[in-house]
């Protein structure tokens, strides 16, 4: 009997890799996948915003609270973090940077969006009685927080939602 060991190669996954550079065919299309950030960041907003307000007032029905505007806003967030992702992957930025890139990055777009929204007064946050806020647009308060949300979009969300595969 004659056995023979055969080179084995190592796997790399896809989901370390943007959809441009995983197997397009096959990849969930764009539109789904705005449509799963803009879902998982009105579900995190929820529970976020009902976790924060049990603490303050200890309410127990854990009422949480969102604005329609949040749908774009988290879908394109989360589609630019997939992008800035595969960027800084591709370039073996450790986790410490990614995710200080992409709490810069939230930062940005929460003060961008604010700011648009507030001209058609329709800005649905205020952080003014915050300490550490910027225009009632941002607070450093909620750095922390970015920053998980930030780690559970790159290891959970995105890397899953490009491993999503499509049969023919």
């Amino acid at each position: 009997m004659d056995v023979r060991k055969t080179p084995t190669r190592r796997r790399q996954d896809n989901d370390d890799k943007g959809p441009s550079e995983a197997s397009s065919s096959s990849s969930l299309p764009v539109l789904a996948r705005l449509y799963v950030y803009a879902l998982h960041g009105c579900l995190c907003e929820l529970v976020f915003t009902a976790a924060w307000d049990w603490c303050s007032t200890r309410d127990r029905r854990m009422v949480g609270h969102s604005s329609l505007w949040a749908l774009p806003m988290y879908s394109g967030a989360i589609y630019i973090m997939e992008r800035l992702r595969c960027w800084l992957l591709r370039r073996r930025h450790p986790l410490p940077v990614r995710l200080l890139a992409y709490t810069i990055f939230i930062y940005f777009w929460e003060f961008s969006w604010g700011a648009g929204l507030r001209q058609l007064e329709a800005c649905p946050w205020d952080y003014s009685e915050f300490k550490y806020n910027l225009g009632g647009l941002v607070t450093l308060e909620y750095a922390l927080p970015w920053t998980v949300a930030a780690f559970l979009a790159e290891h959970h969300v995105i890397r899953n939602t490009l491993r999503i595969r499509l049969d023919s």
